[in-house]
């Protein structure tokens, strides 16, 4: 009931969205299915992997004229998290705004997935809606790009 209500509100365009993290961790999990609607609203993509003992990486940006990343570089940093990987990239079915660099990755790790967004969109539907692939730990909150983008999304995504 709950994701029927949340996939209605976001084709009418009467809320906005704003995910982290674990929000992409979709696959088959603790014996529950994954969630056909929330898999294509997140670009058709299935957790493969991660990095369980973190690494900081640099963001790039891609669409610097979107407002989630207004008044940042073109380049920044996210220190000490956990990057996910999936089977395939988001890509084609959502509108990358970012990727991490990962030949940036400090120390250096092997869990890579190629092209690899870390914020998008997904313009299919009305509600605004934005995720951000880091954010595992609150220290990421003393990480003022990060807190630039927090604010950001919150108000596009309460914006109609």
């Amino acid at each position: 009931m709950a994701e029927a209500a949340f996939k209605k509100a976001m084709e009418q365009g009467t809320i906005g969205w704003v995910g982290f993290h674990h929000a992409s961790l979709l696959g088959k999990f603790d014996g529950f299915e994954m969630s056909p609607f929330f898999h294509q609203f997140m670009g058709n993509i299935v957790f493969k992997s991660y990095i369980p003992d973190f690494a900081t990486g640099t963001v790039r940006v891609e669409d610097s004229a979107h407002p989630v990343v207004k008044g940042l570089p073109a380049a920044f940093t996210i220190e000490n998290d956990e990057w996910y990987t999936y089977d395939r990239s988001p890509r084609p079915d959502v509108h990358v705004v970012a990727n991490v660099d990962e030949n940036s990755y400090e120390p250096a790790r092997s869990v890579k997935m190629g092209d690899h967004p870390v914020i998008w969109t997904n313009p299919q539907y009305k509600g605004r809606n934005v995720y951000f692939q880091f954010g595992h730990k609150a220290e990421l909150f003393e990480n003022s790009a990060f807190k630039t983008l927090f604010l950001n999304a919150i108000h596009w995504a309460s914006e109609r």
